[in-house]
Formats: C-alpha cells, sequence, structure tokens
C-alpha cells in the first residue's frame, strides 16, 4: 500500500475545497436562487411522490432558466421537474 504525502494528510485534517462551505446562486434575468433552496425543493417534490429518502443514492440536476425550470433525475431512473 502507498503511504500518503503529508500534503495529503494535512489537506484531510484541515478540509480543503472538497469539505468548505459552499453557496452556489443561479441568477437569470432578475431571479436569483440558491442552489440550496433548489435541492430542498427537490427533496421535498420527490419524497410526495412516495420515494423513500434512504433509497435516494444519486441526484442529477440541470438547470433551464430560460424555461423557468429546474429538471431532475434520482437514481438514474425518476425524472420530474420544479419551477425556477
Amino acid at each position: 500500500m502507498a503511504r500518503k504525502s503529508s500534503v495529503e494528510r494535512a489537506i484531510e485534517a484541515t478540509g480543503g475545497f472538497k469539505t468548505a462551505s459552499k453557496n452556489i446562486v443561479v441568477q437569470y434575468q432578475n431571479m436569483d436562487r440558491r442552489m440550496d433552496d433548489i435541492l430542498q425543493q427537490i427533496r421535498n417534490d420527490v419524497l410526495s411522490r412516495g420515494v423513500n429518502e434512504a433509497d435516494i443514492a444519486k441526484v442529477d440536476v440541470y438547470i433551464k432558466p430560460e424555461e423557468h425550470k429546474v429538471f431532475y433525475v434520482i437514481n438514474e431512473e425518476i425524472n420530474g421537474s420544479i419551477d425556477f
């Protein structure tokens, strides 16, 4: 087994980009939408469709502000959309 470099160990201990707090905002014309809000709406929509939260392993999100829609795919099999 290869040993980790001291840089890799330091990044794991202190964080880095992967563990950094992130705030993503999508802006289109006069609208702003936070990614956290979009993801929460997707979660609520999926759960309202009877999907068990523990069964959600993958979420793909496609934002189309020109159509005022956010499309999503859960576990590569459940398709849906919410308003932007």
